[in-house]
């Protein structure tokens, strides 16, 4: 290109010749750079289509689509759960009532019993309204009685608060063992249901039919699971506050029993 300058600059005109010829093989070039820009493009598209085509699709499950998948035992588990529920809230504010009480109460027992007034301490006790008040009540109505009836008669009222308090308990001790065998029984009949659907595609069989199948029927055990779960710590919570309830009246019991010995002690 060197020697073609050169060439030029010695050629009068060549510099405006030159610059023609260069914009006329500019103007005949550029359709085929336009042609090649517009086909780098429609490759480039085509490619990147594929990859997108290729790359695996995420589907993300729900929670409403996941429990919905899992056939009409996941209404009876529903139903487990909203039952379980609704008893373990209403069994905890009882609960919470019965162990609160005034912590004065059994002292304003004892002075009332000192000075001769069983009628006002019996008073005292349905005003009260509590467990522990109940068995007071009665143990001050047996007042004058064998120490022994009047112990029988204090456990008897104990034993009966206590099963009001548990009331339901049942319930939750049965969800929390039986909903796990209700998942099993779905994912079992899931099982039967998954291969009869693949025994009859015949040639047409393929694993997503066994894979569809598969996943359905194990969504009613994580159900199972679940609700058995929470049941179980449910019903083991409870447990646990009624027994703290239960020591506290055989506290009260003792309290008592101390208090009807001291006249004779003295």
């Amino acid at each position: 290109m060197s020697v073609l300058n050169l060439i030029l600059a010695q050629v009068p005109g060549a510099d405006s010749v030159g610059r023609q010829v260069a914009d006329t093989l500019s103007q005949a070039a550029q359709p085929v750079l336009d042609t090649i820009n517009v086909a780098a493009d429609s490759a480039l598209q085509a490619a990147q289509a594929t990859a997108q085509a290729a790359a695996p699709v995420v589907k993300e499950l729900s929670v409403w689509e996941l429990t919905k998948s899992g056939g009409p035992l996941m209404i009876a588990l529903a139903l487990l759960a909203v039952v379980s529920i609704f008893i373990f809230f209403e069994r905890l504010m009882v609960i919470n009532r019965a162990n609160h009480e005034d912590k004065n109460f059994m002292d304003n027992i004892k002075d009332l019993i000192h000075r001769g007034e069983v009628d006002k301490a019996r008073q005292l006790c349905q005003q009260t309204n509590t467990p522990s008040a109940r068995m007071i009540e009665k143990g001050v109505a047996r007042i004058g009685r064998p120490m022994n009836d009047v112990l029988v008669a204090i456990e008897n009222v104990g034993n009966m608060e206590i099963t009001k308090l548990e009331k339901g308990f049942a319930w939750l001790a049965t969800t929390a063992a039986g909903a796990p065998m209700l998942g099993f029984l779905g994912t079992v009949t899931g099982m039967v249901q998954a291969f009869f659907q693949l025994a009859s595609a015949g040639a047409n069989s393929n694993v997503s039919i066994l894979a569809s199948g598969i996943y359905e029927a194990l969504v009613t055990t994580v159900g199972g699971l679940i609700v058995g779960i929470l049941a179980l710590f449910a019903y083991n919570y409870l447990t646990s506050r009624v027994n703290k309830v239960m020591n506290k009246l055989e506290g009260k019991t003792m309290e008592f029993m101390d208090l009807l010995n001291e006249p004779a002690n003295k």
